[in-house]
């Protein structure tokens, strides 16, 4: 705490340590200034940039595909791998495809997901519905926070 100087004896005395005079509050009543090295200042803000988002982790969408004929023990290998997909944190995109004329037969593979749904709902929150979408029904489950 230097006090109160104006403008011009402050930048004198900034540049006499060798230093740059860096405003730190300019509402207040004086504006509130500090002297200090300016790039090590930049480089200080750069470091806890590069600190959070090294720690930030991004959001992953893992997909799994299935078919409406899919059998029991296969199901549940799928099912295992969507609950560790869930468990590291991974957003899954569950997609149920048809082919052929399988598709004349939709409420199969609605059923199938509505079962897929049932056996997640202890462990992930349902992000999107089973919807639709050309010749495959899709939904997007998320871990539960």
């Amino acid at each position: 705490m230097l006090g109160i100087f104006g403008i011009s004896d402050a930048l004198a005395l900034a540049r006499t340590e060798g230093l740059d005079l860096m405003e730190i509050s300019p509402n207040a009543s004086p504006p509130v200034c500090k002297i200090d090295d300016f790039g090590k200042y930049k480089y200080e803000l750069q470091k806890k940039a590069h600190e959070v988002k090294r720690k930030q982790k991004a959001i992953v969408t893992k997909e799994v595909k299935i078919r409406p004929t899919i059998a029991d023990g296969d199901y549940a290998v799928k099912l295992r791998n969507i609950l560790r997909f869930l468990q590291d944190g991974d957003r899954v995109r569950i997609s149920l495809m048809f082919k052929g004329r399988e598709i004349t037969h939709k409420e199969v593979g609605f059923e199938l997901m509505k079962r897929l749904e049932a056996d997640l709902a202890p462990h992930a929150k349902i992000d999107s519905l089973p919807r639709m979408e050309g010749k495959q029904i899709i939904m997007l489950v998320s871990p539960k926070v």
